[in-house]
């Protein structure tokens, strides 16, 4: 499972001109699921995203995460993030969850992500969706369970 997380000052999904999720400053992160993916991978990736940290402490060293600050985390599902780009021209993706898998493990993590921190946000899975952000320094990492 694959989280690319941005940390930002604020976000929003819009899908067809409305807005579903919005977070203030906190994590967004794009979550990209592959084949091999289980709830397990699920758990380690939340875990690691509430953890992280991303966040400048006193000091202004990145020593707080946003489970520390109570920061926003808006969970966006993307696919893309599962490619193949190793060869031609073309991403392949093969390495991607079927779309039943992807949506499962997904909403898995955002259920997940709600019993244990708060505000969450999500995406829609399987919508045309435009994600707006403020980047926050720039910080962007990927994580990969």
């Amino acid at each position: 499972m694959i989280g690319l997380l941005q940390r930002v000052r604020t976000a929003r999904v819009d899908v067809d001109g409305k807005t579903v999720a919005t977070i203030g400053p906190g994590l967004l992160v794009f979550i990209g699921v592959e084949q091999r993916d289980d709830e397990s991978r699920a758990e380690r990736l939340l875990e690691r995203l509430l953890g992280y940290r991303v966040f400048p402490d006193a000091a202004g060293k990145m020593n707080l995460s946003v489970a520390d600050i109570g920061g926003g985390l808006l969970l966006v599902p993307q696919f893309t993030l599962a490619a193949d780009t190793n060869k031609g021209m073309r991403p392949s993706f093969t390495p991607a969850a079927t779309p039943e898998q992807g949506r499962r493990l997904f909403e898995y993590l955002v259920n997940c992500a709600r019993a244990r921190h708060a505000p969450v946000e999500s995406g829609v899975f399987g919508a045309d969706m435009q994600v707006t952000l403020t980047n926050d320094g720039p910080v962007t990492f990927w994580l990969e369970v």
